[in-house]
This record gives structure tokens, sequence and C-alpha cells, in this order.
């Protein structure tokens, strides 16, 4: 008599039959998929509403970090785009989705 020949029985009474069978095997994924949801995806979204809004609430005269790491002042400000001044005289073009950041005015750059 063989081990395989014992312990069949055993491991077929063991499964789940049917549709439990089919319910239980996976719960498990869609139990990883709502902590997932709720502590990744969802925290995600909700950050990126606040980027976007904050973004297009950008006005002339805020001070801006662009995606680049570069700070300066909002000369003008269209639908699309965002001229910064980054130095007395230097303006540059900047795609206004590509604004990493809108500074409080009373916070001062570090070399200044």
């Amino acid at each position: 008599m063989s081990i395989l020949s014992v312990t069949a029985p055993l491991l077929a009474s063991a499964q789940p039959s049917g549709a439990a069978g089919g319910i239980l095997s996976i719960a498990p994924l869609i139990l990883i998929f709502v902590i997932f949801y709720f502590l990744l995806i969802r925290p995600q979204q909700k950050r990126a509403k606040e980027h976007e809004a904050k973004i297009g609430a950008v006005q002339k005269n805020d001070q801006v970090v662009t995606g680049g790491g570069l700070m300066g002042k909002a000369v003008k400000v269209t639908e699309d785009y965002v001229e910064v001044e980054i130095a007395s005289g230097v303006k540059v073009k900047a795609v206004k989705s590509t604004l990493a950041d809108i500074v409080p005015k009373n916070v001062k750059a570090a070399n200044d």
C-alpha cells in the first residue's frame, strides 16, 4: 500500500466543492485588492486631485517650483502655460501641468 493511496481520500475530503470552493479561493485576492485600494490607490488619487486643483489656481506673482526644481515667480499665466521669472530678466515658459508646487508667499528661496 503506497502513501498516495492512503492520503488521496484525505486530500479529497479537505477540499471544499462547488461554488463555495471557488469563492474561497478568490477571497484572499479580493481582500488584498481592498487593502491596496484603501492604503495606496485612494490616498494617491486624493493627492493628485489636490495637486491638480493647486496648479489650476496658480496666479500671477505666485512663487512656483517647476518639475525640474527651479523656483521663480509666475509672471504670465495662460490656460496651458506659465511664464516663470527665475532671475531678474530671465523668464522661462513652462507647461502648467509640470509645476511641482506653489510656495506660500512668506517663504523665501534658500539663496536669498
